[in-house]
């Protein structure tokens, strides 16, 4: 849902949540709340909530349940988490041979599509250490056209009847016979499969992820969208969807290049934020995309470059000139390189506070060193990243450790040097590539795989409520105190503790004898936090049923 214009929005209606715990910086020992339309009017202790008893038009007892901010997913694509909630799913699937089952399932299942669309697929993970042939997918799906993407979306595997219907595709870069889809090749099979999705299965799938998203209590959402990830159609249908929809804001960032005044009017026109999300620097890790600066342990080459640092100068100093956010996607530390030196240029031509303004962002951020930090840290550029691709693929076994080896992944999303810096922080899930799953970001943040990447749960917290609305440029939301958007969610879970889980982690006060509030226990092992209802600009979006 966009920030304004939310349907029969509460011009007056007043609201007395009390009898909980209520996390808010303005009283940490806060126990009831008072909303008024779309805003938190007073927080406070349970004995001063008894002179508002009277006048309020509803009251809520919380019997115990934690209040706090709605969380902000900072990166999903939205249509593609849907067509994942509702299609073929293959995230899990454990062998080769089972996911041939359920592709062959799947098609059977769905005589009528055009194309079979499924997303989620590693083989890395699987014990045949490979993907399915051309072959096999062309048995399983008797034949038809079918479009899988891997599970971090930059490579697909497809059928032989896909491929025919791409002219010259095998012409272009990125393709190899007998091996998943990357670059151009990718780009363009991935057009045509999702031009073939008619406006209602696209609407069916958008409404299923922003349900999905606020029963996790889930109250805003960055969508980045993109001419190389999806189509105008379906990033204005979204927008329009979210517009008469009860459910998340919506802050939309669409991915394209912009060199010149008029074509920051264009991104504008479309509605987004911002020229930012998915631009893409370069690829990703799984899929060898990533640029990088030495060559990946298990290929013989560094990837792939698709913008250099004049590139990013351009885009960035052009929409800084227009007052539009910009922002890439960059994980190999050669595309982070490229970015920060854009950015640099930049700023040496519009000037550096300008740059800083603006609140520039770079998704994923993965690779990062000393000079890069130091860098996001100078011209204030927002890391948008996402703490569950260490939780998936870190460590000494995972796929980080066979793509770079084991000293290169240790290396990857330092979230405790990113705070020391001040580099701002937002937390997202770029889903469908991990999963939707708020409390399980913060938990993979504050128990990183590499102990001396770990952050506090308050500053994880932090990055995934406040952090967001900061990166679309709103100082004053994701957080509960008196004139912030009344934008919360209501919680059962155990008993809160303010969380350091390592001495070395780079966190702020964790005495509680400092007033901090508490927050749930976060232990891996621990049960996680359960939603039992979302309120988006004082209107509930989501109860949890028979709560």
């Amino acid at each position: 849902m966009s920030e304004s214009n939310r349907p029969g929005e509460p011009d007056n209606h007043t609201v007395l949540l009390r009898g909980g715990e209520i996390h808010s910086p303005a009283d940490p020992f806060a126990t009831a709340m008072v909303t008024e339309g779309g805003r938190i009017a007073w927080i406070g202790s349970e004995g001063a909530a008894d002179s508002f008893a009277d006048g309020v038009d509803e009251t809520v007892q919380l019997d115990g349940a934690l209040v706090t901010p709605a969380f902000t997913d900072a990166h999903m694509h939205t249509t593609a988490t849907g067509l994942a909630l509702t299609g073929l799913d293959l995230s899990g699937v454990p062998t080769l041979q089972e996911a041939l089952a359920l592709i062959g399932a799947y098609a059977a299942s769905r005589p009528g599509d055009t194309v079979l669309l499924g997303h989620g697929w590693d083989s890395t993970a699987w014990p045949e250490r490979r993907h399915p042939t051309r072959a096999e997918l062309d048995e399983a799906t008797g034949g038809r056209p079918c479009y899988l993407t891997r599970t971090d979306a930059h490579s697909a595997l497809v059928t032989t009847a896909l491929l025919d219907l791409v002219p010259g595709v095998r012409g272009l870069t990125g393709f190899a016979d007998g091996e998943p889809l990357t670059r151009d090749a990718h780009h363009a099979v991935r057009g045509r499969a999702h031009g073939t999705l008619t406006a209602a299965r696209r609407a069916e799938a958008q409404r299923a992820a922003l349900e999905h998203a606020v029963s996790l209590g889930i109250g805003a959402l960055h969508e980045c969208a993109g001419p190389e990830i999806s189509s105008e159609d379906d990033f204005t249908a979204l927008l329009a969807l979210a517009d008469e929809f009860d459910g998340p804001r919506v802050h939309g960032y669409w991915a394209e290049h912009v060199t010149s005044a008029a074509g920051a009017a264009r991104v504008r026109a479309l509605g987004a934020a911002g020229a930012a999300g998915d631009l893409f620097a370069d690829g990703s890790l799984g899929s060898h995309t990533a640029h990088l600066s030495a060559p990946y342990a298990d290929a013989e080459h560094t990837g792939a470059c698709y913008l250099d640092a004049a590139a990013v100068a351009a885009h960035v100093a052009a929409c800084t000139e227009a007052g539009l956010q910009a922002g890439f996607h960059a994980i190999g530390d050669a595309a982070v390189t490229a970015v920060t030196e854009g950015v640099r240029a930049a700023a040496e031509q519009v000037g550096t506070d300008r740059v800083r303004a603006a609140r520039h962002r770079v998704e994923h951020a993965e690779m990062l060193t000393g000079p890069t930090i130091a860098a996001f840290a100078e011209f204030a550029l927002t890391a948008s990243v996402q703490p569950a691709f260490d939780a998936a693929w870190g460590g000494v076994d995972g796929m980080y450790a066979t793509r770079l080896g084991t000293a290169r992944a240790a290396t990857l999303n330092p979230l405790a040097a990113l705070l020391r810096s001040g580099v701002p922080l937002a937390f997202g899930s770029d889903s469908p590539v991990t999963p939707l799953d708020p409390w399980g970001t913060i938990r993979a943040a504050a128990f990183h795989r590499t102990p001396g990447h770990r952050i506090s749960v308050r500053g994880a917290f932090t990055a995934h409520t406040r952090g967001g609305w900061r990166a679309a440029g709103n100082d004053e939301a994701g957080v509960l105190v008196p004139g912030a958007p009344a934008d919360y969610a209501l919680w059962r879970t155990g008993e809160l503790i303010v969380q350091a889980p390592d001495t070395r982690v780079a966190n702020w006060s964790t005495d509680p004898r400092s007033g901090t509030p508490g927050l749930p226990d976060l232990t891996p092992g621990a049960q996680l936090p359960v939603c039992l209802r979302t309120v988006v600009a004082g209107r509930t979006v989501y109860r949890r049923p028979n709560e």
